[in-house]
């Protein structure tokens, strides 16, 4: 059984460890030895000269090293100084791509090296009885560690007492929204990542709360050590260009030899001089190697970035700029990529209303009544600095909040008008959160949280058809809270719940939800039409993927959306036999991401894979084309990604799309040009001396038209 299918005391008994003593020395030595560092494992790097003999493996490459050589002895043979400029320009073409592998070998590092960074400095233990701050590479299976609201998590850990806690997890489940965490809830074996709701994990961060909980994993056992795995097991891949060109090098390179011993042999055998017969031989094989092309695609390619930074796309590997003109499939990220990334209000409900209203700018009196007593319980806030939106605190709150503040009721007006005297914080048992407001000389308890909570401590209201409404919204997708309120006479000295939280009036209900762009319809559709097949791949709950996906057009008539732990369920052969059926994954793990990210490459298609979390790093070096968001996206992302979409925007991707597939085309046309040339060379010289036994055309001639 892994940590979160287990109970609390069944952890204490694993780790022989109690919460007030935590582990002695003696039995964190052993631990220790056991598992090792609290420390993501180092591969051993590269040298720089390493890297740079690395570049010459390609075919192409090792052809025009032959040719540099060959025409090196051409020139001290024929004793011409102007010779010696053609070997030169070609080492030279060859040696400045080698030094631009080398420079983009060097950027790829930086992701590895971004996920050392992103482990916490510090913890807080207890050992021998005694809380102590040590470096949290010290910690082991087994420490008993302290959380509060600001706190990087030191290592994956099993909850054990929480107050309120909620964990900013979006690096690796991609969701927005702060994880509730409950050491007390059960958690199935088999859930993702984003259910386990008694655990917390390494790399993320405490926003809400506070915690004592066990270390379970440490160091490259952990989630984020999970995925460093996989960072370090993905080797580059090459792209469709590099696999063509190389392709072709091999087939030009086997009939330029083929050429050589043919010409040579006819040569012989018609008393053609032997020096003379091998130099044309060689010559000829030479001139069959068009050594301009690689400097062509480079010049290509590098105007192609510079358009690209135009509209936001910023390249990091040359060849991904002819990638994305390949791309043939589309794999996703929901938040922030096809969504806005913000929390927005779009439905709200009055108790005892025939439906939902739509919520805009012109709201009704009593849905602007409904939002201004829900903005008032929230402890979220929005500012406006240069036309900009800043959002403080729980994107559900601050989704109320803006949303009365775009109907005439700011935050900072309504407090002042109705002063805050009293409050309960959320707790996620109770899933509410209480404040006490002046009406004038009234005292209004405000309550909001969950629907199924605020049901059972409502005494006024029509639970009845708000249920149905609440059951409504959710099939939409929509996060749907209660507003309930209540007049008292005094104020408690001391506020409990239940005595403030009980003998409510329903006010009513609020469904929000993380809109998608309005670009990223078109966007999609533009896709479709180019033959590009755009997949979702997000970590939120199934239900909300499949309701956007299907609002954007990504989920299609005869599409399917399954979860993570249905994937996992799957065979290779099966995954293979339905992926082309599935447009949306939701609640996915880094390893499930790779596996889509395969099984799409072993269909023979170009994937393009988009994200901005640490899990998403391990799948967008797997992928053709790696995209990461530029403004949510982390180091981790970016460093193991081949382009950055500096406006985290769908719609940039098939911008960049669009001119990918015109540079590629551009970069045919001109491979095209050079071998017609070349090739033309090679079947003069050749008939010739098939036919007639002699060459209309000398060694340095050959040369000289290369």
């Amino acid at each position: 059984m892994s940590a979160h299918s287990k109970s609390n005391e069944e952890i204490l008994k694993e780790y022989n460890v109690s919460v007030e003593q935590g582990l002695s020395d003696a039995e964190v030595t052993a631990n220790r030895e056991k598992y090792g560092e609290n420390k993501l494992r180092e591969k051993k790097k590269k040298t720089t000269f390493q890297r740079f003999l690395e570049q010459f493996k390609d075919v192409m490459i090792i052809i025009l090293l032959i040719a540099a050589v060959i025409s090196f002895v051409v020139a001290i043979i024929e004793g011409n100084p102007k010779e010696f400029f053609e070997p030169v320009l070609i080492l030279l073409i060859v040696v400045l791509n080698a030094i631009m592998g080398v420079v983009q070998e060097s950027k790829a590092e930086k992701a590895l090296d971004a996920l050392q960074n992103l482990s916490a400095p510090h913890a807080r233990v207890i050992r021998n009885g005694v809380e102590k701050v040590i470096d949290a590479a010290e910690l082991v299976p087994g420490d008993v560690i302290h959380l509060e609201a600001g706190d990087f998590v030191p290592a994956d850990s099993r909850l054990i007492h929480s107050v309120s806690l909620k964990s900013e997890e979006s690096a690796l489940t991609g969701e927005s929204v702060p994880s509730e965490k409950d050491a007390a809830a059960p958690v199935e074996e088999n859930a993702p990542i984003g259910d386990r709701t008694n655990m917390v994990f390494s790399g993320c961060s405490v926003t809400y709360g506070t915690a004592t909980a066990v270390v379970t994993s440490t160091g490259m056992n952990t989630e984020m050590g999970k995925i460093a795995n996989l960072l370090d097991n993905e080797g580059d891949s090459q792209t469709p260009l590099q696999q063509k060109l190389a392709q072709l090098g091999k087939y030009l390179g086997i009939m330029a030899l083929a050429a050589c011993a043919i010409i040579f042999v006819v040569g012989m055998l018609n008393g053609i001089p032997a020096l003379e017969i091998f130099m044309t031989a060689i010559s000829l094989a030479v001139s069959a190697i068009p050594e301009g092309l690689p400097a062509i695609v480079t010049i290509v390619l590098s105007i192609g970035v510079q358009r690209m930074v135009k509209k936001n796309a910023l390249i990091r590997r040359l060849p991904a700029v002819e990638t994305l003109g390949s791309a043939s499939v589309i794999c996703s990220d929901k938040t922030g990529t096809l969504t806005q990334n913000k929390m927005t209000v779009v439905k709200a409900y009055i108790d005892n209303a025939d439906d939902v209203v739509l919520v805009d700018e012109n709201c009704p009196e009593d849905i602007k009544k409904l939002l201004m007593i829900g903005a008032l319980c929230c402890d979220g806030s929005v500012s406006f600095e240069n036309g900009e939106e800043q959002h403080i605190g729980d994107p559900t709150e601050t989704a109320i909040v803006l949303a009365a503040h775009k109907n005439g009721m700011p935050k900072d007006e309504i407090n002042a008008q109705h002063n805050r005297v009293g409050e309960i914080p959320f707790d996620s048992d109770r899933k509410l959160m209480t404040s006490i407001n002046k009406f004038g000389d009234k005292n209004i308890v405000i309550v909001k949280g969950a629907f199924d909570m605020m049901a059972e401590r409502c005494t006024g209201g029509n639970i009845a058809k708000a249920k149905e409404i609440t059951e409504k919204m959710s099939a939409d997708a929509l996060r749907v809270l209660a507003i309930g309120y209540k007049e008292i006479d005094t104020i408690p000295a001391e506020l409990t719940s239940e005595e403030i939280e009980n003998g409510l009036t329903l006010a009513g209900l609020v469904g929000m939800i993380d809109p998608p762009r309005p670009e990223a319809r078109d966007a999609v559709a533009v896709c479709r039409q180019a033959g590009i097949r755009p997949v979702m791949i997000t970590g939120v709950l199934v239900i909300t993927a499949a309701a956007i996906a299907k609002d954007l057009g990504i989920l299609v008539e005869g599409d399917r959306a399954i979860t993570g732990a249905e994937l996992d369920a799957m065979t290779e052969e099966e995954l293979d036999k339905q992926v082309e059926s599935i447009s949306v994954y939701a609640r996915v793990s880094p390893e499930n991401k790779i596996r889509i990210v395969k099984a799409w490459q072993k269909k023979d298609q170009v994937v393009s894979m988009t994200g901005d979390g640490v899990n998403d790093a391990p799948a967008l070096k797997a992928a053709d084309i790696g995209c990461a968001m530029g403004i949510t996206g982390t180091d981790v992302a970016k460093g193991a990604s081949d382009m950055t979409l500096m406006d985290d925007n769908f719609a940039t991707i098939v911008s960049a799309v669009r001119e990918g597939r015109g540079i590629y085309a551009n970069i045919k046309k001109v491979v095209g040009y050079l071998l017609g040339t070349n090739i033309g060379e090679v079947f003069t010289v050749f008939f010739a001396m098939l036919l007639w036994h002699e060459t209309p055309l000398l060694s340095m001639q050959l040369f000289s038209v290369l």
